[in-house]
């Protein structure tokens, strides 16, 4: 089973790097697998360490989608980095090994510390919609025009009937570099 979370991980100057990632658990391990090239990828193996966040405010996935790189972090307990503020809770990991592949490394990382900072209140169907959504921003280039517009107009009947702020903020957004590619992509054929 793949979970949807963000990953922080560090650069070498301390700064923090965000990003949505599909992470697994096996076996008391945690396997993050990014597809090179990924600046989480580099940030894990440099540092070997890294922090798994569980969060349900999808304005985080879909603003790093579309260049909203900016979240308030706080210091964690076991390794150097950082989680999110607004985290429900919080995985800290230490690399354990690597599995190397050409296109998809799996990073066996194995959990030093976890917390719980925030209850879970229950899913939203907007909430899953906007995840969707952002997986779809993120294989724009991949996918048929034709499947991106039917699988979004499936979407947005969740995000009309329940969507709040957070989620219409990030709708909007994920709207917003969809409409972008598909105009750049008119612009590409015009020539």
């Amino acid at each position: 089973m793949i979970f949807e979370t963000i990953v922080t991980t560090l650069y070498a100057d301390g700064r923090v790097h965000i990003a949505p990632m599909g992470v697994r658990e096996e076996d008391g391990f945690i396997i993050i697998s990014p597809f090179r090239p990924s600046t989480s990828l580099d940030n894990l193996l440099r540092e070997q360490s890294g922090v798994i966040n569980y969060t349900d405010d999808v304005r985080v996935f879909a603003g790093c989608l579309t260049g909203r790189w900016q979240w308030p972090t706080l210091p964690v307990e076991s390794i150097r980095g950082a989680r999110l503020a607004g985290a429900l809770a919080h995985t800290e990991v230490r690399l354990d090994r690597v599995e190397d592949d050409p296109v998809r490394p799996r990073l066996i990382c194995k959990p030093s510390h976890h917390a719980h900072h925030s209850p879970f209140r229950g899913y939203n169907r907007a909430q899953a919609a906007v995840l969707e959504a952002a997986i779809l921003a993120s294989r724009l280039d991949m996918l048929t025009r034709e499947k991106i517009d039917q699988e979004l107009a499936y979407l947005k009947i969740a995000i009309d009937k329940t969507a709040g702020p957070r989620e219409l903020e990030a709708w909007t957004w994920l709207m917003e570099k969809n409409e972008a590619h598909r105009q750049q992509a008119t612009m590409g054929s015009a020539k």
